[in-house]
């Protein structure tokens, strides 16, 4: 909600408490106003742990890759040397027996960091499906204030209870993002 929109809602929130019978609807947006603030700074710091958790995933797969490359050389560097015949045969077989631990601890890690990386993907998806659900709670919440303005201005009260029933529900598809797993 930009400054200007909250301006002109406070101002017909002032009208409407003049008269008696609209107070109920003045408070009801204030409510409805304070519930889309709270929502929207639940979706973007929900949207933020996405990208965050995005990064770490992108950082951890760009580990697995570089680890990747490390044991491919290795692996053609010990071919390389069981390949060409060597002098010191004694010397040659502790440098491939160092490669080879090399090489099984790569494997090891590299297993390690595909894990790592799989579940800060899990997480991104999850952050988005929360995200998701705060910004249709938002949007919800916006529709049952707008729609709750216009009985300031027709003194109809369908439209409060109109604009109530959006209200609740995008309080509780906003309140959804909680139970998500």
């Amino acid at each position: 909600m930009e400054a200007g929109e909250a301006q002109e809602l406070k101002e017909q929130s002032e009208e409407a408490s003049k008269d008696e019978s609209l107070r109920p609807v003045s408070f009801t947006m204030s409510v409805l106003a304070v519930l889309v603030a709270i929502t929207t700074v639940l979706g973007h710091r929900t949207h933020t742990e996405a990208v965050l958790n995005q990064a770490r995933a992108s950082d951890e797969w760009n580990l697995y890759q570089a680890k990747k490359i490390r044991q491919y050389n290795t692996e053609l560097t010990a071919d390389l040397l069981t390949a060409l015949p060597i002098r010191d045969s004694a010397a040659a077989n502790k440098v491939t027996d160092s490669y080879k631990s090399h090489l099984q601890k790569w494997n090891e890690d590299l297993a390690e960091e595909e894990q790592h990386a799989k579940e800060y993907e899990g997480e991104v998806r999850k952050a988005e499906r929360h995200a998701n659900r705060f910004d249709l709670g938002e949007a919800l919440l916006e529709i049952g204030l707008v729609i709750t303005s216009i009985t300031l201005l027709t003194r109809q009260r369908v439209y409060w209870g109109l604009g109530m029933a959006f209200g609740v529900a995008g309080l509780c598809v906003a309140a959804w993002a909680f139970f998500i797993r």
